[in-house]
């Protein structure tokens, strides 16, 4: 899938706009694959998975498209 980094905060996670879908993703700095949080901006597109969590859906290996 796909997306755009929303936000991110001062904790090491954040939250990705998926592609034509209206809720977003939450991320850990821990789903990163070749990139770095620092890297990371806002607004920058991902390409990511899907998994379950407890606390419901989120994104992991997150890499930057």
């Amino acid at each position: 899938m796909q997306g755009t980094i929303k936000k991110k905060t001062d904790k090491g996670f954040g939250f990705i706009a998926q592609d034509g879908q209206t809720k977003d993703l939450f991320f850990h700095s821990k789903s990163l694959v070749g990139v770095t949080f620092d890297e990371l901006r806002e607004g920058d597109t991902v390409s990511f998975d899907v998994e379950d969590s407890p606390k419901g859906p989120n994104a992991v290996n997150v890499q930057r498209a």
